[in-house]
């Protein structure tokens, strides 16, 4: 079992900034670790993962450039740095990790919410305008 608890989510005016950390613990091998967000009525939306081994990082889209995805293998750590927040950035951010290696098809399959089996309980990350 592989266990996630993410941290430093809060309130902050548009244009600001916030680092999540999330924590991960357990005894499976992590081929991929991500953060998704959840806003209320709308899906679960990926917004940056890793390969965990290699390194390699991909981002949502439109989050290009205000995000930045960084991990910690020795610490068992992973970060997502946000900077010039938006109102739209409004949601709950959870961390995920994958122990099948079928998540390093591609970018394509890494953000999606459905490559992964376990998820942390969430933040909640507020931007007001």
């Amino acid at each position: 079992q592989v266990r996630l608890t993410e941290s430093g989510g809060g309130s902050v005016q548009a244009g600001g900034s916030l680092r999540l950390s999330c924590e991960a613990s357990g005894y499976y091998r992590r081929y991929c670790m991500a953060w998704f967000r959840q806003a209320p009525g709308k899906d679960r939306e990926g917004v940056a993962t890793v390969y965990v081994d290699g390194g390699d990082t991909y981002y949502a889209d439109s989050l290009k450039g205000r995000f930045t995805l960084s991990q910690n293998n020795a610490k068992n750590m992973l970060y997502l740095q946000m900077d010039s927040l938006k109102p739209e950035d409004t949601a709950v951010y959870y961390c995920a990790a994958a122990t099948d290696r079928e998540c390093m098809r591609g970018p394509g399959y890494a953000l999606l919410h459905t490559e992964y089996n376990y998820f942390g309980p969430g933040t909640q990350v507020t931007v007001s305008s």
